[in-house]
């Protein structure tokens, strides 16, 4: 007989703010990283990170406001709520202080809460996002670049919708790894009745920190992008990076938009280099 793994302790629930009901699942010991996942996921879409850094970290996983098993209140999720919502589950938590991994949506998540609660802040990971701050502001010479890409993005996620292809998944993911495409598509079809073109709406028009404010985060930041990205400008990686106090760049030249999910192994290597010198 084979023996039996003993897994880490686990914690899951629900914390109340105000009409809106916030989900986590925390596992594992150790220093506290958080997972703030995008607009196309929740906390499931962590499962290949939680598994690699549950035996060294407490993995703290959450679903924002509206994305099941979470709640929304009235009128859907303001973003920029987001924030505020991991500060208390946190709390709940008694989780003094994190790094944080922020993806795409995630990054709102990420560098209001990095503003707001810097004390709590280790380090953070932006992947595929710049959060809150506008891309435009990052450089005039960036204009022209970010005009291009805008146009030709365009086309490419009308062609994706044309074929079925999760614009954040990518067609790279759905031609080589189809099941991993698949699973993409169903955690995002977990969030049943969210009414995700108003959330982006919503993200758009909070997207206007000017890149100076980047200044005020001193923990380390890492910012992860993938060269095929056809949702976040890819080229904006290094300029971002620099933006901040301690900031570096990483991008994958094979990866979508959600390089965490198509390229986990070493997504999970960069991201435990980086932990490794906070």
């Amino acid at each position: 007989m084979t023996s039996m793994p003993k897994m880490p302790s686990a914690q899951r629930g629900h914390v109340a703010r105000g009409d809106a009901r916030i989900y986590f699942h925390a596992v594992g010991d150790g220093p506290a990283i958080v997972f703030a996942h995008g607009l196309g996921g929740s906390h499931l879409s962590w499962w290949q990170q939680v598994a690699h850094f549950m035996p060294r970290h407490r993995c703290i996983a959450i679903s924002h406001r509206g994305f099941g098993p979470s709640v929304a209140p009235p009128g859907g999720p303001e973003p920029l709520e987001y924030a505020d919502d991991l500060a208390a589950v946190l709390d709940h938590l008694g989780v003094a202080q994190a790094a944080i991994v922020g993806q795409s949506m995630g990054g709102w998540t990420t560098i209001e809460f990095a503003l707001r609660y810097p004390a709590r802040v280790r380090g953070i990971v932006l992947s595929s996002t710049s959060g809150t701050i506008d891309p435009r502001t990052l450089g005039k010479e960036l204009h022209a670049p970010l005009d291009r890409w805008t146009a030709e993005s365009a086309t490419q996620r009308e062609r994706c919708a044309a074929n079925g292809v999760h614009v954040a998944a990518g067609p790279r993911m759905a031609r080589e790894q189809p099941a991993l495409h698949l699973l993409y598509q169903q955690i995002d079809e977990t969030s049943v009745g969210l009414d995700k073109n108003r959330i982006r709406e919503r993200l758009w028009a909070t997207r206007v920190r000017d890149a100076a404010v980047a200044r005020d985060i001193l923990a380390p930041a890492l910012v992860v992008m993938g060269a095929e990205d056809i949702v976040i400008p890819p080229m904006i990686a290094d300029r971002l990076a620099a933006s901040f106090a301690r900031g570096r760049a990483l991008t994958f030249p094979d990866a979508g938009h959600s390089p965490y999910f198509e390229r986990a192994a070493r997504f999970n290597d960069a991201v435990a280099t980086f932990l490794a010198t906070l």
